[in-house]
């Protein structure tokens, strides 16, 4: 029967990954790096792990996300919001951090598909809950139609993110300027500008 993990060596780990992503990005990451880094011995991780991507999923998993503390307040123009919200999304993930992580994502999902699952929620979780909440005012005043569907548009909106995060830059302002408006022709209350 395998000895319960020791929660200190657990967190070390865990904080060996996320300082080795950012630093160096998921290909260079090793367990023996990792494992001296976090002064836990190789035997030890992979008694815990299958494989550095299962320690990189516990990480995210665990850790903070890149990107959650975008906040952009709404205010009364829903374009502003919109270009403001892909502008602040699309350069904090396109630091070296959220590059990393996006590029990591997608060995993680392929390695486990279940918990890229999880992730890929846990990451989309405050796109999601921003767009919801500004499209459902942008309804109610009459700016955007009632039918549209904003798990769709929010999905939108987790693709451009991770785009920008794979680029490694963030969107240039014609780029966002593009996609706020093919977005509210799209979704425009008609009679309303831009619609």
């Amino acid at each position: 029967m395998p000895r319960p993990r020791s929660e200190k060596a657990r967190q070390s780990v865990l904080d060996a990954m996320r300082a080795a992503l950012s630093s160096g990005g998921f290909d260079a990451v090793t367990i023996e790096g990792l494992a001296d880094a976090a002064g836990v011995s190789k035997q030890t991780i992979y008694r815990w792990w299958p494989s550095k991507a299962a320690i990189l999923g516990e990480a995210l998993l665990e850790g903070s996300v890149p990107g959650a503390d975008v906040v952009v307040p709404y205010t009364a123009e829903l374009a502003g919001d919109l270009r403001a919200w892909f502008s602040a999304m699309s350069t904090s993930l396109s630091d070296g951090e959220g590059v990393a992580i996006a590029r990591a994502l997608i060995v993680v999902t392929a390695t486990d598909p279940s918990l890229g699952a999880s992730l890929n929620e846990r990451l989309a979780a405050p796109i999601r809950e921003w767009v919801e909440g500004r499209l459902a005012l942008a309804v109610s005043a009459g700016q955007v139609r009632a039918d549209a569907d904003v798990g769709v548009i929010a999905d939108q909106f987790v693709a451009m993110a991770s785009y920008a995060a794979l680029l490694g830059r963030p969107l240039s302002d014609e780029r966002v300027e593009a996609t706020v408006d093919v977005l509210l022709r799209g979704i425009g209350h008609p009679g309303m500008p831009g619609s």
